[in-house]
């Protein structure tokens, strides 16, 4: 059998509350140094108690990676009144901190920070339909962050130009510069912008000051100031204009009292930095995301800061309010290459194993991952999740409970359809058949394949029983724990085991812009006393 168990997670749906806690801090401005002792960490380490954050406790490696990103998107908008703010002081102490006794350079800090901004910016606005991005940089670090962020929004798929009026002549600036130059991204100077940025830009990240600037702003950034300023305007006479994402601070609102008088930059997206700063408190965009992940414990502990849990491996996350939608406006276009009759595998489950081999390469998350749709005798449909573990010329293998939902109604109605979905890929595959048990031996094969506390949680979950709480599961897994601790075999209950479904049809699809998408069907017909698959291109 083609296994396909090399790559397979555990399916997340608690996962969220393991995922790991660490956020960037940063900045690197003048406050004064910290002193330190002969022990350099001996000032952050004090007065540790167990009154410590929950968001910043370690987790396991397997956690992490059972909550990946976008995707995506699939991060819940942690409460910002629950997530702490820095004064200027604070976040001016702990970028000395982190770049005296925790060895920290400014140069590495910058690049995380851009990559911060430039993923933050990825998960709100796509490629697709805001591409044309105008970064404004300032003389700072802030304007540093600027720079790298347009490098990665390169590399994302973006067309980013950078306006980069006041240069410092540092060797840390002028890389970035030369880095920008290789790639090809334009510099236009202030005289070279547009008047009207809403019909060359899409984007306009600010990245003119951070927390440490003082005072008002100077030629030319006053004047860059009032012109994103005027963008407003376009909201009343709903012409359309590009969005602002501020880098840390909006330019020209106070760190800490934000945007006094009302009269300052409103972005639509602010992305925050080590922790948000008090003036964040009165931004009221739409996306707020706080960016990066290295905060180590010393400094969490020493400030006391709650942040919240990053998903998977992403350097941002979203803080605040999630925005509100018109769901019947959300749409992608899809771009795909062409598949073509002539291009496909004349057997259905060698393309299919082509397509899965192809979202393996493409490192999405739990590729296996299939919704498995069952009917009973009542006639009513039920689809779930379930994850694929083999599939052969036999067809495909998934294992469960028998006293499930899903295996009554198996039992009472011995067809299913199977579902693939792939979507950075923008790939899915169907497949009707029936269905039937594998035999006690495979299934005894591959229960003892899985780690012993799957085993113990395969005894422990009844599934689809009502049940009076968590608490009874949790006991149960720790009686079997205690009973096998000894690492004795653990045998396999005679309620679980694996179905095959054996394939009657396959649909494969890949979308296509304008909705045009390709829909390739197999089904199958005898020729000669010798069974065969039909290809045919159904209308999407």
């Amino acid at each position: 059998m083609w296994s396909v168990i090399r790559k397979s997670r555990r399916m997340s749906m608690t996962c969220s509350l393991l995922a790991q806690s660490l956020t960037l801090a940063y900045h690197y401005n003048t406050s004064p140094a910290i002193k330190s002792t002969c022990n350099p960490f001996s000032p952050l380490v004090s007065n540790q108690s167990s009154s410590s954050s929950v968001f910043l406790r370690p987790v396991s490696a397997p956690a992490i990676r059972a909550f990946c990103s976008k995707s995506d998107a699939m991060s819940s908008a942690q409460n910002s009144d629950s997530v702490s703010h820095l004064t200027q002081r604070e976040a001016a102490e702990i970028d000395e901190t982190l770049m005296g006794p925790l060895g920290f350079s400014v140069d590495q800090l910058m690049e995380l920070a851009g990559l911060s901004v430039a993923t933050s910016i990825a998960e709100a606005y796509k490629a697709s339909e805001y591409d044309r991005v105008l970064a404004i940089c300032g003389p700072g670090n802030n304007g540093g962050d600027g720079l790298v962020a347009a490098r990665q929004l390169y590399h994302f798929g973006y067309k980013p130009f950078v306006c980069y009026p006041k240069r410092t002549q540092k060797p840390l600036y002028t890389g970035l510069v030369t880095q920008l130059e290789s790639l090809s991204i334009p510099f236009l100077s202030v005289e070279d912008l547009p008047l009207d940025f809403s019909k060359d830009f899409d984007i306009i990240v600010d990245a003119m000051f951070g927390f440490s600037f003082h005072g008002t702003p100077r030629p030319p950034f006053d004047d860059l100031i009032k012109r994103l300023l005027c963008l407003h305007g376009y909201d009343q006479t709903r012409q359309k204009r590009p969005v602002i994402v501020s880098v840390d601070i909006p330019s020209g609102w106070h760190v800490e009292e934000g945007d006094i008088g009302d009269e300052g930059i409103k972005p639509d997206m602010l992305v925050s930095l080590t922790a948000p700063k008090l003036c964040a408190k009165k931004f009221s965009g739409p996306h707020h995301f706080l960016g990066g992940r290295f905060v180590p414990p010393v400094i969490a502990h020493k400030y006391k800061l709650r942040l919240p849990p990053y998903p998977g491996t992403s350097m941002c996350v979203r803080i605040g309010k999630a925005p509100s939608v018109d769901i019947s406006a959300l749409r992608e276009n899809y771009i795909s290459p062409e598949f073509l009759e002539e291009q496909v595998e004349s057997d259905p489950i060698n393309q299919f194993r082509k397509w899965f081999d192809d979202a393996i390469a493409a490192g999405l998350r739990e590729p296996n991952a299939m919704a498995l749709s069952t009917v009973g005798k009542d006639g009513k449909p039920s689809s779930r999740m379930v994850l694929l573990k083999g599939v052969d010329r036999d067809g495909f293998v998934w294992y469960t409970n028998y006293e499930s939902r899903k295996a009554c109604e198996l039992c009472e109605n011995p067809h299913a359809s199977l579902l693939f979905y792939w979507d950075g890929l923008n790939r899915q595959v169907r497949v009707e058949g029936s269905v039937e048990k594998v035999s006690d031996e495979e299934s005894e094969q591959y229960f003892h394949s899985r780690p012993r506390g799957s085993q113990i949680g395969a005894i422990v979950s009844k599934q689809s029983s009502v049940i009076p709480g968590r608490h009874v599961l949790y006991q149960q897994y720790k009686e079997l724990e205690e009973k096998f601790s000894d690492w004795s075999l653990i045998p396999k209950p005679e309620f679980w085991g694996g179905y095959r479904l054996k394939p009657e049809l396959f649909e494969f699809w890949q979308g296509q812009t304008s909705r045009l998408h390709d829909r390739l069907q197999y089904s199958p017909q005898e020729i000669n006393g010798k069974r065969v698959w039909k290809i045919n291109r159904l209308c999407p």
